[in-house]
């Protein structure tokens, strides 16, 4: 992994800057993120908020309550719809970076497991990996 990272959504209106290593890659196996994603689980980033910036067109900012019932904020793109990040009220000064948007991919390996009570049966978590049924308290 080379600092800065860099990424952006499908289209290429949205853009970021990510100045920090991550504090955590990750894999949330919820339905909220399996309906978003049309996969098994979605995976992030999770960095400081003073190390994300944005650099491109303004991301519409959309508003749901998840599973833990703690309300969710995500940024998309206005074109092309393209999840880009995201925070919940648990998260205090830290961005959650949807990881397909990086530029560079290649580094990336999650190690921590979020609602692994939705987990697909099929998907096989790496042993010594952080698992969590749901989403721990902050």
């Amino acid at each position: 992994m080379r600092l800065p990272l860099t990424g952006g959504c499908l289209c290429g209106e949205v853009r970021y800057v990510i100045a920090e290593p991550p504090r955590q890659v990750y894999t949330c196996h919820c339905r909220d993120c399996q309906r978003l994603t049309s996969s098994a689980f979605s995976t992030a980033i999770l960095v400081p908020d003073k190390a994300f910036r944005l650099t491109g067109a303004e991301p519409l900012t959309l508003h749901s309550s998840g599973d833990s019932g703690r309300t969710k904020m995500r940024l998309v793109c206005p074109r092309c719809s393209c999840w880009i990040s995201g925070a919940s009220q648990a998260d205090i000064d830290l961005c959650r970076v949807r990881a397909g948007t990086l530029d560079d991919t290649s580094w990336l390996r999650p190690t921590v497991h979020y609602w692994t009570r939705s987990k697909q049966p099929w998907i096989m978590i790496p042993q010594g990996d952080e698992v969590f049924e749901t989403q721990p308290d902050a």
